[in-house]
């Protein structure tokens, strides 16, 4: 199992480079090229909510990336530090409107991923969140000689 791991600061300048970079190994591990550009869209999602919610509550940790070569699938998971609370429970500090405006702007985040991968974890908790996204790999072609 061959693991890339990508860390960057939380600003949206660097989410284009973890596309760039997860469609590039992606296409190594052989993603079927048809379906690259459903990974660019996903990890470009998946890395922004991830940014914005590291904005939203001022962590200053980098976002995670690793891109995970497996037997017969090829995974991506973006991790953040930003925590979660339970439906209806408040972060300290956290404003009324503008905390349903960004609870409604992760959801709409989360449908576009789904939307993207068939394949589609989300977990979170008080020390943060994960995504994990899966598709399937083809073989490399074999040699003849």
């Amino acid at each position: 199992m061959a693991t890339v791991e990508l860390r960057f600061s939380a600003l949206p300048e660097h989410v284009r480079t973890a596309r760039l970079v997860a469609a590039a190994v992606a296409r190594r591990a052989g993603v079927d090229e048809a379906v690259l550009d459903e990974v660019r869209l996903a990890v470009g999602e998946a890395c922004t909510r991830a940014v914005g919610l590291h904005q939203s509550v001022g962590i200053t940790a980098p976002v995670k990336v690793s891109l995970i070569e497996e037997e017969k699938q090829f995974s991506i998971e973006v991790g953040d530090e930003a925590p979660r609370f339970a439906p209806g429970e408040r972060a300290p500090g956290a404003a009324g409107d503008d905390g349903d405006v960004e609870a409604e702007e992760d959801e709409m985040g989360l449908a576009v991923i789904s939307g993207l991968v068939d394949d589609v974890e989300v977990s979170a908790g008080e020390h943060g969140g994960l995504i994990r996204m899966t598709w399937p790999t083809t073989p490399p072609a074999a040699v003849l000689t």
